[in-house]
């Protein structure tokens, strides 16, 4: 067992949320306090590691539930694939939540990003995708508004930006991203029905087209029990 006191927290809870079944309500912060010898406060941010993973679901006055193991979508980084694309591979049922559709005005970053002048009409679509009954993942796609008409999103979006990018025929050719652990922030927190600061992969994207010019340039966060990623890498020298 580990030796340091957080570690020997969070060790008692995975055993005792492991040999719950799944649907089974924890015992209340006020017991689990007095039984296992913590603060409520360091007691919330062990829960939290594992609500993250999706072991587990607050429930706003109703208590904390065991949801077990939850399913996971895994797939190497090497080629482009949107999450849809994925989940089917892996026979997972996915599907997005609404999506929010908004024109806005290029600030500094989406200028810099998208090689456009500050200003620059863009469209911004943002969704949640859920998998298991819960939101696992917020997408954030910012295109320019001569790559990607509001109007054109029509009910029969599936979600993803990239494929129906591909559907429509553009010359897509590379996408250059940014990997990162991020803590969620309250308006990204609020979508993934996460606590704000809650550890997130988070992705950062620009999506080229064959002559080089910047379509997309998108946010994806990710809650990391629901994802596996891989890359296959070639050894220097061989």
């Amino acid at each position: 067992m580990p030796h340091f006191p957080f570690q020997r927290l969070q060790a008692d809870l995975a055993e005792l949320i492991a040999k719950s079944l799944p649907g089974t309500r924890l015992p209340s912060e006020p017991d689990l306090v007095a039984d296992l010898g913590v603060s409520r406060a360091t007691l919330r941010e062990a829960m939290r590691t594992f609500e993250t993973q999706g072991l587990i679901r607050r429930r706003q006055g109703a208590g904390t539930f065991v949801v077990g193991q939850p399913p996971v979508m895994e797939g190497g980084l090497e080629i482009l694939e949107s999450m849809l694309t994925l989940a089917r591979r892996t026979n997972l049922d996915v599907g997005p939540g609404p999506a929010t559709v908004e024109r806005i005005q290029a600030d500094d970053d989406c200028a810099n990003a998208l090689e456009v002048p500050a200003g620059t009409h863009l469209v911004r679509v943002s969704r949640t995708m859920r998998a298991d009954s819960r939101p696992v993942a917020y997408l954030v796609d910012t295109l320019p508004e001569d790559v990607l008409h509001p109007e054109e999103l029509t009910s029969k979006f599936s979600g993803s930006v990239l494929d129906y990018l591909l559907q429509r025929g553009d010359p897509l050719s590379v996408s250059r991203t940014d990997i990162t652990a991020s803590n969620a922030t309250a308006d990204v927190a609020k979508m993934l029905e996460i606590q704000r600061g809650d550890v997130l992969l988070q992705f950062t994207a620009k999506l080229l087209t064959v002559s080089g010019k910047v379509v997309d340039y998108s946010h994806s966060y990710f809650v990391p029990g629901y994802f596996k990623f891989h890359i296959v890498r070639k050894v220097g020298g061989a």
